[in-house]
């Protein structure tokens, strides 16, 4: 008798199931579509009493209300264009004022140098 001797014996392992319990895979086109539905529509959810509908990428709501999802995802589209405007004139201000404090100061340089020259020329008189 060996004295590791061969007493290890894995059981077989069982088959495995079929992923999908669902035959719909195995269908041809038109027995899914008559079996489902021709158009599968857009997502629909109810949350809380709202209903949202997946549209374009985005969840919009359908609840009954003065305004429409659509109303609302428009109006915020116009608000972040109208931040941006906002911003880029806030920039244009910045600049104009840094023009304004430039030129201002450039004039009090020139009108300094003006005065200095006057005097030089009144002392020589």
């Amino acid at each position: 008798m060996p004295l590791f001797g061969n007493t290890f014996s894995p059981k077989k392992t069982p088959p495995r199931k079929s992923a999908s319990l669902s035959n719909l895979h195995t269908l041809d086109r038109s027995t899914r579509e008559t079996e489902i539905g021709l158009e599968y529509g857009a997502p629909v959810m109810n949350i809380g009493g709202q209903t949202f509908k997946f549209e374009d990428g985005q969840w919009i709501t359908e609840s009954a209300s003065n305004v429409s999802g659509k109303e609302v995802q428009r109006l915020k589209k116009r608000n972040l264009q109208l931040e941006e405007e906002n911003n880029l004139l806030k920039i244009k201000i910045e600049v104009l004022l840094d023009m304004l404090s430039e030129s201002t100061a450039e004039t009090h340089l020139i009108l300094k140098e003006l005065e200095d020259i006057k005097n030089n020329s009144r002392r020589k008189k």
